[in-house]
C-alpha cells in the first residue's frame, strides 16, 4: 500500500496570533518598533500590530482586541489575507489582515513597544523587520495592483 505524506493543516490546539497590515493613503504601512525586553518575542525589531489569540478567541477577534490594547486603534473593513508560521520567535501561527487608517501614528496612545510609524514601502529593506513578518508584508506588496 502506498503511503502518502500530506502537508499538515494547523489545528485548533496550535497556538495562534494574529498581525494587522495598516496602511494609510499614502500607500504607507504602521509598523511597530517592540520592546527590546527579555521574553519579548522578536525584540528591538520593527513589526506590525497584533498579538497572541485569548483562549477560544479567534484570531479576527483577537486581531480587534489587541488594536485597541496596543494602540487605541479601531481599524473598519479589516480582511483576513493569509497566515504563516512564526518558526523562530512565538511558534504561533500567525493570521495576516490588512486594512486601513489615515490619521496621525504619533497621536495614538501606545500602550506597548517603543515607537509607532508609517513607512513607505521602498524603506523596509533598512528596517529589522522579523523574517515571517517581511515574507507577509512582500506577499501583500507583490499582490496589489501595479506590484
Amino acid at each position: 500500500m502506498d503511503s502518502q505524506i500530506l502537508p499538515t493543516e494547523p489545528s485548533a490546539a496550535d497556538p495562534r496570533g494574529a498581525v494587522a497590515i495598516i496602511t494609510n493613503l499614502r500607500g504607507e504601512l504602521l509598523l511597530h518598533l517592540r520592546d527590546d525586553l527579555d521574553g519579548v518575542a522578536w525584540p528591538g525589531h520593527w513589526s506590525l500590530l497584533g498579538g497572541g489569540c485569548d483562549p477560544g478567541e479567534s484570531p479576527a477577534e483577537a486581531i480587534v482586541r489587541e488594536l485597541d490594547e496596543e494602540a487605541g486603534l479601531a481599524v473598519d473593513s479589516l480582511a483576513e489575507l493569509f497566515e504563516t508560521p512564526d518558526a523562530h520567535g512565538s511558534g504561533q501561527i500567525i493570521t495576516f489582515f490588512v486594512g486601513s487608517w489615515d490619521g496621525d501614528e504619533t497621536a495614538l496612545p501606545l500602550a506597548e513597544g517603543v515607537k509607532l510609524q508609517f513607512f513607505a514601502p521602498e524603506h523596509l529593506p533598512v528596517l529589522t523587520i522579523p523574517p515571517f513578518i517581511r515574507d507577509g508584508i512582500h506577499r501583500y506588496l507583490a499582490a496589489q495592483p501595479g506590484a
